[in-house]
């Protein structure tokens, strides 16, 4: 069995969620190529808390959509929680990422026309065997980020922390392996924030697996993991004892 570096002899590895080997993404633009992501390996494991950082164009939405099977590499292999996804139609893939997939936006994507409770049941809706206990788990779910009392209200009733709240819930209402978040408080004020911030330290402490991606420094700095990008490839890791705060110089420019 492996162990991890740095972690002490016969400490074994945790199983791996998402496992992409030689990676790239290739987009044509009239006579030229961009390559978003450049063979790029790396192994994101059960119950890690990582932040992806970079600057704009270095891989990261790319990196995501990936990461989501919301698109396809171009060349090398992705396993997520032991499937090969290229290997898989369209209607496959939609399965595996209904059930092993939980997904939080900046803009929380919630649909206007459904409650809070019929918004947590969405991912629900997709799947071919859908859960006996779904309603029950939604209704679990809304009342852990604090929305039991809002169950009928619409998106346009509550605050925006609190529609980012039931976006965390829908993420969770299948018992995702891999929890996928993009910019999730870029839309949100410093304070509420932090509570949604406080809220992926819960999960992560409850053993949940967070990728969560941010060009904030500050943020990248709270996980107990980040991995920053530069032109479609690893450009540094830092892991546990050896996470530390990025140098000023370093701070990384806001998207257009």
């Amino acid at each position: 069995m492996e162990t991890r570096p740095g972690s002490g002899a016969g400490v074994p590895e945790a199983p791996p969620v998402a496992e992409l080997h030689e990676v790239s993404r290739i987009y044509r633009m009239g006579s030229s190529e961009v390559h978003a992501l450049d063979r790029f390996s790396f192994t994101f494991r059960e119950g890690e808390y990582w932040t992806i950082m970079g600057s704009s164009g270095s891989g990261k939405s790319t990196l995501l959509n990936i990461l989501g099977c919301i698109d396809r590499p171009t060349h090398g292999s992705y396993r997520v929680c032991g499937q090969e996804m290229t290997e898989l139609d369209d209607d496959e893939l939609s399965e595996l990422r209904g059930r092993y997939i939980g997904f939080i936006f900046q803009s929380f994507n919630l649909i206007p026309q459904l409650n809070v409770l019929e918004n947590i049941l969405v991912p629900v809706m997709y799947l071919d065997h859908p859960p006996e206990d779904a309603v029950e788990r939604a209704v679990r779910l809304a009342g852990r980020v604090g929305l039991g009392d809002r169950l009928d209200h619409r998106p346009a009733q509550l605050s925006g922390g609190q529609q980012q709240r039931v976006a965390i819930a829908r993420s969770l209402i299948n018992e995702p392996g891999l929890l996928l978040a993009d910019e999730a408080t870029g839309n949100l004020d410093s304070k509420t924030a932090e509570e949604i911030l406080g809220l992926f330290d819960e999960l992560h402490a409850e053993g949940k697996t967070i990728l969560l991606v941010t060009h904030e420094p500050s943020i990248g700095e709270r996980a107990p993991n980040c991995l920053r990008l530069k032109d479609g490839r690893i450009h540094e890791i830092r892991r546990g004892a050896d996470h530390r705060p990025w140098p000023e110089a370093e701070t990384l420019e806001t998207p257009t």
